[in-house]
């Protein structure tokens, strides 16, 4: 298998990411790609599918990937069902719920004084994780 079908899970996710500014090439035996994401929470999604396709050190690939906004981690719409909490859990990982707290402060003219209460729809930036 060469190394574009073993990364092409890769490629796809660049693909729903809607990576800007991408190029892909395969010579000897190597993958070479670069693309711009907007967060760097895409970015580190792109990292954690090729790390999980060629190991904590691949040698079959070499990615430059980089990302437009600065200000900020990820952004998520919220959806029925969502807490702080689980935002956190997701976008930071398992154990990292407590992350609400700054979530929180970085959404105040969203959400307002209580973290309890968001709503379906409302637009919340995450910041970059302490």
């Amino acid at each position: 298998m060469n190394p574009k079908q073993k990364y092409q899970p890769v490629l796809d996710l660049g693909e729903s990411l809607q990576v800007s500014n991408g190029d892909v090439q395969e010579s000897e035996g190597k993958l070479t790609m670069k693309g711009t994401v907007v967060t760097a929470y895409e970015k580190n999604l792109i990292w954690d599918k090729i790390k999980e396709i060629g190991g904590a050190e691949p040698k079959d690939i070499e990615a430059d990937i980089r990302y437009t906004e600065q200000g900020y981690y990820a952004r998520h719409e919220v959806k029925k069902g969502d807490t702080l909490y689980k935002i956190a859990e997701h976008y930071y990982g398992k154990g990292k719920g407590m992350q609400y707290k700054a979530i929180h402060q970085a959404n105040l003219d969203v959400i307002g004084n209580n973290p309890d209460v968001i709503h379906p729809g409302q637009l919340l930036i995450l910041p970059m994780p302490s």
